[in-house]
């Protein structure tokens, strides 16, 4: 059962929709104003040290981790460095927008408007990219769905997970800052190559103070709040967040409630320095463990009191909103943040590393409902059982939680992508299912890329059904086509043509973020940017990792080919002629034609048919990507993970010869089009593992929903995890699963009121139902619900 003040906290965060502060945005303009002429690297640092001395400091009713973004409980941001013209081309309709509205006061919008944008016009990261941008490439990718990296030049890069092991338990940020002296004494005045490590360590002793500053306000806010409490309870607790706050995170941690609150300081860090997507907490079960186990073994602190601390901490992940633009919204519906705690696995030796801990973060996630963090699980052939049925017991609780991650593969996935083999079985994940390193340094969703648009083009002549307009390249008329042959041809020729495009974005972006947008905070956090004296944008990680492209509508864009291979070339049951007319009329009046197109073999039931037009295109698309290089010289990676993209791509897309029609979703990740895998999941499984995960490093998702009744029981949960078993056996890298009835969807639809902290899964990570628009909530409920195994 929740403390009181956990379930205060819970019912705030469910029942308050997220306002907006432009605290952050006007210490941070303030700041650069006066720093005109100053490095670019000083400059943020300055700008961050500011934020954390001026920034408003709350402290909220019950709270035992404090720190916030803003004023608000439940708050976001506004970062006009990277973007502003799309606040302020939106910011009028923000309480009322379709997916993830914001609160914004009147008076707010005038003085954002006033007082913060004209200083960053001309200025900010998005009117670099778009002046720079070709036109050609612009067409494709500002805005359109077909090809999408909005997120990357609207917004920072994120997308890193703190060393805690590495640096930050071990010195704080005291210690950092006394190594930056120590490493500034030793630079030469003489060498270009010093000047700019001089550079980024005077920024990231900037940045450390202000960290550190910002926790010595907390510590005396608390004092403050404490002298003023008639609670002696209360009272006792605030002077304990004020001895807390005070120690860290300057100093290491010496107990858990100091580690905890060093890891939330971290990321308030992150959070005020770049809005950052995918800003992760690693393996939590691990490097807390120490200080959980000092606690218990001393009789510092009780089960039940760090239970507390964790389930705090889950409150304090969700209560911060990414603040980002309608279309972003789209590819990112729900208020997600993708921060992914990762628990399970081996240690880096490879012995089991399940401890305490992870049971009691799957504990947190049942029992709080949040949807952060994203709960990632980490399942090897020897785990306990004992974890394994934890895991599939919270599958059957209908929150969407854990993600379940084959432990092999993704060990595999950092292998081949050049990782020492102990760093590698330390891995934990990435924002959705990225495998991933605490030293690294990667842009896993540098762009989403839409198959089916490429196969749209290729039987349209190169242009847009919806727009009519020429997007892609030129092509012959489709009943030009003499076999299935050449329309594979002419679908891999606007497959290239858009992974170009992609790449041309990309190494823009990435140019533009490495001159105007470094990152000092967060390099401070990576403890070979600290020895090498490089910040992240200029690979002073252990491992840069080239730029993840994201594929969506591998399910949709294989079954259409295998109809156009079936009914037209094998059968000439039908003509292409005729085929192109009932698409381009959305299937009217060719009802009879759809069923037989819907009748031909669909990706996820097992058929060797159509799985093997999907892995070939999967093959086509890493072996393409790999040999692109970005501005650092590493090879572009490809990725198969799901966010809520595959909804605004399909929404530009006409009708499909898989018998989907016009503005249809398209489907997402590894997983099968929404109600299409009619057999067993098992089968579902056995098509997700046809494809080659273990090159696709960005992390493949399958994401499968499962009647509750198969999960209800100790039994149904028990087969669960031998079918999980049995998918991990066949190469499977990841699988999670919504368990809840098609009946309790519905009515949450019809009164969300009654269903606030209702979790689903929507693709790489759970939200609150009630939380999405009704098209993303359909397609939820459009997914096959699995009554048998």
């Amino acid at each position: 059962m929740l403390t009181e003040r956990i379930e205060n906290a819970r019912q705030q965060y469910i029942n308050n929709k997220p306002s907006i502060s432009y605290d952050r945005a006007k210490i941070w303009t303030e700041s650069h104003m006066k720093t005109e002429g100053e490095a670019v690297p000083i400059r943020r640092a300055k700008a961050f040290r500011d934020t954390c001395e001026e920034l408003t400091v709350n402290i909220f009713e019950g709270e035992l981790i404090v720190g916030a973004v803003g004023e608000h409980r439940r708050c976001g941001i506004l970062t006009p460095e990277f973007s502003w013209t799309w606040v302020d081309r939106e910011m009028d309709n923000f309480s009322n927008r379709v997916q993830d509205p914001y609160v914004i006061t009147t008076s707010q919008k005038s003085y954002i408007r006033k007082h913060i944008f004209p200083y960053w016009k001309g200025k900010s990261l998005e009117e670099a990219f778009l002046s720079q941008l070709p036109k050609e490439t612009a067409k494709v990718v500002v805005d359109t769905g077909f090809v999408d990296n909005d997120s990357k030049w609207r917004q920072a890069v994120g997308e890193i997970t703190p060393d805690y092991e590495g640096v930050l338990f071990k010195k704080g940020f005291g210690g950092i800052i006394e190594d930056a002296k120590i490493a500034l004494s030793k630079l030469s005045r003489t060498d270009a190559e010093d000047l700019k490590k001089r550079e980024f360590y005077e920024s990231i002793i900037l940045t450390s103070q202000g960290i550190i500053r910002l926790a010595e306000r907390y510590s005396e806010k608390a004092k403050e709040v404490a002298a003023r409490e008639s609670s002696k309870t209360r009272c006792a607790e605030l002077i304990k967040i004020s001895e807390v706050c005070a120690k860290v995170p300057k100093n290491p941690p010496s107990t858990f409630y100091e580690a905890i609150q060093f890891v939330w300081f971290t990321q308030l860090g992150g959070i005020l320095s770049e809005n950052p997507l995918a800003l992760n907490p690693g393996r939590f079960d691990q490097y807390m463990y120490p200080y959980y186990r000092t606690d218990i073994d001393n009789g510092i602190m009780t089960d039940n009191e760090i239970q507390e601390l964790i389930e705090s901490y889950w409150l304090k992940l969700s209560e911060w909103v990414w603040t980002i633009s309608a279309n972003t919204a789209e590819f990112f519906a729900g208020y997600n943040q993708f921060q992914n705690l990762t628990v399970g696995g081996k240690t880096r030796e490879g012995k089991d590393a399940t401890n305490e801990l992870s049971y009691m973060c799957l504990r947190a996630t049942e029992r709080v409902k949040t949807h952060q963090p994203g709960l990632s699980v980490r399942i090897h052939q020897d785990c306990p059982k004992s974890f394994l049925d934890e895991v599939t017991h919270l599958v059957s609780k209908g929150t969407g939680f854990p993600a379940i991650h084959n432990d092999t593969v993704g060990y595999q996935m950092l292998l081949n992508a050049g990782y020492e083999p102990d760093d590698a079985r330390d891995w934990s994940n990435c924002g959705c299912v990225v495998p991933h390193f605490r030293k690294t340094s990667e842009w896993t969703s540098a762009v989403n890329i839409n198959f089916t648009a490429a196969l749209e083009f290729a039987l349209n002549e190169g242009k847009s059904r919806l727009l009519g307009e020429t997007i892609g390249l030129d092509e012959k008329k489709p009943h030009q086509f003499l076999d299935y042959e050449e329309v594979e041809v002419a679908f891999y020729k606007q497959f290239d043509y858009l992974i170009e495009q992609s790449v041309i974005a990309t190494l823009l972006a990435q140019k533009l973020h490495k001159e105007m947008v470094p990152r000092p905070f967060l390099s401070s956090c990576m403890e070979e940017c600290l020895v090498s004296g490089k910040d992240l944008v200029d690979c002073g990680a252990k491992y840069n990792i080239g730029p993840v492209l994201t594929g969506i509508g591998l399910a949709v864009t294989a079954n259409s080919l295998a109809v156009i291979k079936k009914l037209v070339f094998e059968e000439q049951s039908v003509s292409m002629k005729t085929l192109m007319h009932a698409i381009e009329v959305n299937w009217e009046g060719y009802e009879t034609l759809r069923q037989q197109a819907i009748n031909v073999p669909k990706y996820g039931n097992d058929d060797d048919y159509v799985d093997d037009i999907a892995r070939k295109i999967a093959n086509y698309y890493y072996k393409t990507c790999h040999q692109y290089k970005d501005i650092n010289g590493n090879a572009f990676n490809t990725a198969f993970m799901g966010i809520s993209n595959y909804l605004p791509t399909g929404k530009v897309l006409g009708a499909t010869p898989c018998g989907r029609k016009a503005k249809e979703p398209l489907s997402e990740g590894v997983s099968p089009v929404a109600g299409s895998d009619t057999s067993t999941p098992l089968s579902a499984m056995r098509s997700a593992a046809k494809i080659n995960q273990d090159v696709h490093s960005g992390g493949t998702l399958l994401n499968l929903r499962l009647n509750e009744e198969l999960v209800n029981t100790k039994r149904g949960q028990s087969n669960l995890g031998a079918m999980i078993q049995t998918f991990f056996a066949l190469g499977g890298f990841h699988v999670q699963f919504n368990t809840i009835s098609t009946e309790t969807l519905l009515e949450a639809q019809e009164k969300p009121e009654q269903y606030k902290d209702l979790l689903v899964r929507v693709a790489g990570y759970s939200t609150q139902f009630v939380n999405l628009s009704k098209s993303m909530q359909d397609a939820i409920i459009a997914r096959t619900a699995h009554k048998t195994y």
